[in-house]
């Protein structure tokens, strides 16, 4: 029983549980961070949407199980090796559907709606979606945009219109990285494994990578362009008081956009100097450089907006 749960969590993929820090967005820009009540609010939306992840990888790896016993690595995943029983499997993704769809419709309607709309998504995508050019890249991007949403919905949060917008071009940068590296990977070591990736030729994927990288930055850059430097807090402990009159301005953000341009960079470097790019999650575990920048940026980001 040990050993059964254990592999239940390897296929949960915890790791990849740092991509639903992005429901933290909309009450951080909305300057609700350490207001208690709000933060509770986003804490449960952040553990509903892993366990909401969790099941989505399970049914993908259950699906995928016959072309993932063709794949060097995948092979070893606990449900294609075997080591899961497939009962087993099958009965923990109803259970865990069931239950975050019954936890989600208590903290809100409109979360519990994203909720059900990224299970459609993603369920389809293991489906189907995944087998098809383009719309394989639209539907990983579509599912950062409902991690984004349902974060903001948790607390009741408006998000910026040019930060929609970053996050969209960001999902699809990350996404067409993915592609770029599985489509490199396994053209040298295995075949027949994802038929999406025949649509890709590399010079096509090359272009999707330099475009969405400079609209990530881009559309972030314009985001802080209108983005207030100081909410709800900064009216408590506003160091702007202290600055004269032509250095004040909405625009504090903007020291932020360098660390982001970057971040870009250097992710392009891993992706074509490394070959890096097929797990974005580990890139950002165990790349020192990427992970400095990203604790600059958000320390300083958190400073400009609550202070």
């Amino acid at each position: 029983m040990g050993q059964t749960f254990r592999y239940l969590v390897i296929s949960a993929r915890p790791r990849q549980w740092i991509k639903n820090l992005s429901l933290f967005v909309g009450i951080t820009f909305s300057g609700w961070l350490f207001f208690p009540d709000k933060f509770i609010k986003a804490l449960l939306a952040f553990i509903i949407f892993c366990l909401v992840s969790s099941t989505v990888y399970l049914f993908n790896d259950l699906i995928d199980m016959p072309k993932d016993k063709l794949h060097p690595v995948k092979k070893n995943r606990p449900i294609p090796s075997g080591k899961l029983p497939v009962p087993i499997a099958v009965f923990t993704i109803a259970f865990l559907f069931f239950i975050t769809l019954f936890v989600s419709y208590n903290i809100s309607f409109f979360f519990f709606i994203i909720c059900l709309f990224y299970f459609v998504l993603h369920f389809s995508y293991s489906l189907w979606l995944k087998q098809i050019g383009i719309l394989d890249v639209l539907a990983i991007a579509a599912g950062f945009m409902f991690r984004i949403w349902a974060g903001a919905v948790a607390v009741d949060a408006h998000i910026s219109v040019w930060l929609l917008l970053c996050v969209t071009s960001f999902s699809l940068f990350l996404a067409v990285a993915k592609r770029r590296c599985e489509l490199t990977f396994l053209k040298n070591v295995a075949t027949g494994h994802r038929q999406a990736l025949i649509t890709y030729p590399e010079k096509l994927l090359d272009l999707y990578t330099v475009m969405f990288a400079t609209s990530s930055w881009l559309t972030y850059a314009l985001f802080t362009f209108s983005q207030p430097a100081a909410n709800e807090m900064g009216k408590y402990f506003n160091f702007m008081i202290y600055l004269p009159s032509t250095l004040i301005a909405q625009k504090w953000l903007m020291l932020t956009v360098p660390l982001v341009i970057y971040g870009v960079m250097r992710y392009l470097q891993l992706i074509y100097d490394q070959g890096k790019g097929e797990s974005p999650e580990e890139i950002i575990l165990t790349d020192i450089p990427l992970r400095t920048d990203f604790l600059i940026w958000l320390v300083l980001l958190i400073f400009l907006i609550y202070i």
